[in-house]
């Protein structure tokens, strides 16, 4: 099936160039304030800095654009009302309660956006940190410092998957009475604490409540008023849908895709990074009901579910993997909810999750869109991986089967945990350089000596993150509790207990980046061979070379570089990836959270690789300090001389399932005399050798990097304006994004077939 065969009638082509406008004119960005935050997680400025906006991230200067990854909509404008907010007048304390009526009083004072030709609406101008203190007491801080001094760090915020089939099935006016039922119980317990809670999170929901029986008064009134027959109906079926979707669940499914749009708004405007589960699983009775009962076809599901991607592209929904009972979950909405995507193009987050049973249709038809668009989307993931990874964790059965992709390399059992993904970091290039240093300082000799010292020193960097994150766990529920998403979790509210509190939910497993892993690996294998085995140089002259940036050494420095790299499926460098990432894994398998788990490493890390080379300086697989260090778990680029299999053979080789993520970056090449379809079966095959090894994930764009170079340099050409990449495992508009990530990206192997 081809895209052609999806007519996009003239309305959502309205909706098209809205959203393209938005991306283009820099309304829908995300910021990091400083390199330091990309590298470690953490910054003295990033607990109280707003993403979307900016804001409170001196100097301004520094602040760093993703691109457009978000669903907020700028303004140029502060939030108008944050000096009126209660915490500012009153007194403010660091409480669930105190959070809660900030909360409603933000929402009650965010306002209602319905644009023409809309018929999903709801949007958000400003996030909560934009009007309240994001800011963890000064404890956590000062460990926040000690920790990035020996290359570890983190926040706590948001990145988890709830399930919103909870949500979907009880409508916010069944969550809203679901809360009350338990507090009462709570109360009639003597349960204060608990009870306490879910009264805020009663003020949460209730004013979530009101927003969207706002957009129904706005919309009625603008339906009583409009002329155009066309904008009129669409009015009032707004007005229809949110004045249901006010008082009961979802009862048909588009009032299901409005009512997933504003979970998205009013979760969003509290934190950024959640995915949102198996859009085919929890959306398929709706869809089932409507096909059945003749009020719903395959083409208005298909345009409604293309409009929530034009709404809000960074949904993280997942299609297909297995069931309850480990049979193929495919179904006819998981090929609808793709066709969407086909239809529009461009920018989103959405995963397809293989496995050997799979609907084969299905999976090559999710290749024929890879290729088609060439933008990385879907995203291409192992389902058994990513289920056997959970269950090595520790997770039950019941929790395991429904894992989701639910983020950049990221997955989650759906409602069932939460564990900091995506937001902790190790670098492991500092405890080696640690280790160096100690080999001089006590005149040591053999691999075996140096590698007892880089165990300790990974453990120190380790105990730092651990005694940073336990701080926050202290507070995070405190500071910054995540109630909305707390609603669609199975566990908070039965417990009356914020998802970030200690024992909210099931699993609590700190999952960490680890950042360099490729670098540690080549400069590990380099030193073995050049000075511990050869004996060729001692570590003194490598620290010294090192220290100088190679500067008078470029011989040294060409041995160091043409030492065998890992990427090209050579055994013995291979071992020494397994070696080195099996040390990571067991090193924070032996650490603790106060919440009774382990820390669980992704062989990945966001952006930190593009902007941390200046920060670690040269190092001994033969890099300069400026260069940038290699992306997540796939080789520096040029290293990897052997081909797309010889790379993804020594991924392999180390046993994903076993981490928590470890995705596989490619930019294949598009050569014109190729058609769709060869592509697409060379994706199909590639994809399902990979997984049958048991790689776990694959972001594939199709893009020639000549001509990324040249958009660089001419961003306001139309050719280069609508090209969307998959930069790491988030997408975005190649020129919107900052500079440098576009310099990182474009430096990349440019794969061809075969």
């Amino acid at each position: 099936m081809s895209a052609q065969n999806f007519a996009v009638n003239q309305r959502m082509k309205n909706l098209i160039a809205r959203n393209r406008e938005l991306a283009l004119g820099k309304k829908r960005e995300l910021l990091a304030p400083n390199p330091e935050f990309l590298i470690y997680h953490w910054s003295g400025e990033c607990e109280a800095f707003a993403p979307a906006s900016g804001e409170l991230a001196p100097p301004k200067e520094q602040v760093i654009s993703f691109g457009d990854h978000n669903c907020r909509v700028e303004t140029g404008k502060p939030y108008p009302y944050a000096d009126q907010m209660p915490s500012k007048t009153g007194k403010f304390e660091y409480s669930e309660y105190n959070w809660a009526v900030d909360y409603a009083y933000f929402l009650d004072h965010s306002p209602v956006v319905i644009h023409p030709d809309e018929l999903i609406v709801g949007e958000m101008n400003w996030q909560l940190e934009e009007a309240r203190l994001y800011k963890y007491p000064e404890e956590c801080q000062r460990l926040g410092f000690e920790a990035r001094k020996v290359g570890a760090g983190g926040f706590s915020l948001a990145h988890t998957c709830p399930d919103l089939g909870i949500g979907i099935t009880l409508g916010w006016s069944g969550i809203l009475e679901k809360i009350r039922k338990n507090r009462a119980k709570f109360e009639s317990y003597g349960n204060q604490k608990s009870a306490e809670y879910l009264a805020a999170s009663d003020l949460v929901v209730s004013a979530i409540i009101r927003y969207i029986d706002r957009y129904a008064k706005e919309a009625e009134k603008r339906g009583k008023a409009e002329v155009d027959r066309e904008q009129k109906l669409l009015y009032e079926r707004i007005a229809d849908n949110c004045k249901a979707l006010a008082v009961g669940p979802p009862q048909t499914f588009e009032q299901g895709i409005q009512w997933i749009n504003f979970f998205f708004v009013v979760e969003r405007m509290n934190g950024h990074g959640n995915g949102y589960g198996r859009f085919d699983q929890f959306m398929y009775a709706l869809y089932e009901k409507g096909i059945m009962d003749g009020s719903l076809t395959r083409e208005t599901a298909r345009e409604l579910i293309a409009e929530q991607y034009l709404k809000y592209g960074a949904s993280y929904f997942s299609f297909g993997g297995r069931n309850e009972k480990l049979e193929d979950a495919t179904n006819e909405l998981s090929w609808v909810a793709l066709e969407a995507y086909d239809m529009l193009g461009g920018y989103n987050h959405l995963g397809v999750m293989w496995h050997e049973d799979m609907d084969p249709a299905y999976f090559q038809y999710a290749c024929e869109v890879v290729a088609r668009h060439g933008a990385g989307t879907p995203t291409l993931v192992n389902y058994d991986v990513l289920r056997a990874s959970e269950l090595y964790s520790g997770f039950s059965e019941e929790d395991a089967w429904n894992v989701c992709y639910s983020g950049c390399q990221w997955y989650c059992s759906v409602g069932k945990e939460y564990q900091d993904q995506d937001v902790n970091c190790i670098v492991l290039i500092q405890p080696m350089q640690r280790a160096m240093k100690n080999c001089v300082q006590k005149n040591l000799t053999t691999f075996e000596e140096f590698w007892e010292e880089y165990d300790k020193e990974v453990h120190v960097s380790a105990d730092a993150l651990v005694a940073l994150k336990n701080s926050q766990y202290l507070w995070q529920h405190k500071v910054w509790p995540e109630m909305i998403t707390s609603t669609c979790m199975h566990g908070p509210i039965e417990k009356g207990k914020d998802v970030t509190d200690i024992g909210a939910v099931n699993n609590n497993y700190t999952s960490v980046n680890i950042l360099g892993v490729p670098n540690v690996i080549d400069s590990i294998y380099a030193m073995k061979k050049l000075i511990f085995e050869e004996r060729m140089y001692t570590m003194e002259e490598l620290l010294d070379a090192l220290e100088r940036d190679w500067e008078g050494q470029e011989v040294m420095r060409q041995r160091f570089l043409n030492v065998d790299k890992f990427g090209n499926d050579l055994d013995d460098v291979d071992r020494m990836a397994v070696k080195v990432s099996e040390h990571i894994r067991e090193v924070l398998e032996s650490k603790r959270n106060i919440k009774g788990f382990f820390f669980r490493p992704s062989l990945f890390q966001f952006m930190g690789h593009t902007y941390a080379g200046p920060f670690m300086g040269a190092t001994p697989d033969g890099r300069h300090k400026d260069e940038f260090l290699a992306h997540g778990m796939n080789p520096m680029p040029g290293r990897n001389q052997n081909g797309i299999s010889a790379t993804a053979n020594s991924l392999c080789k180390i046993d994903l399932r076993h981490f928590q993520g470890g995705s596989l970056q490619i930019e294949l090449t598009p050569i014109v005399t190729q058609t769709l379809g060869d592509t697409a079966r060379f994706i199909n095959h590639f994809t399902r050798v990979f997984f049958q090894k048991h790689g776990v994930q694959i972001n594939l764009n199709i893009v020639d990097l000549k001509e990324l170079k040249k958009a660089m340099d001419d961003p306001e050409n139309p050719k280069y304006q609508d090209i969307v990449v998959k930069v790491t495992g988030y997408s975005a508009h190649f020129v919107a994004m900052d500079r440098k990530l576009q310099e990182e990206f474009v430096s990349r192997v440019n794969y061809v077939e075969g």
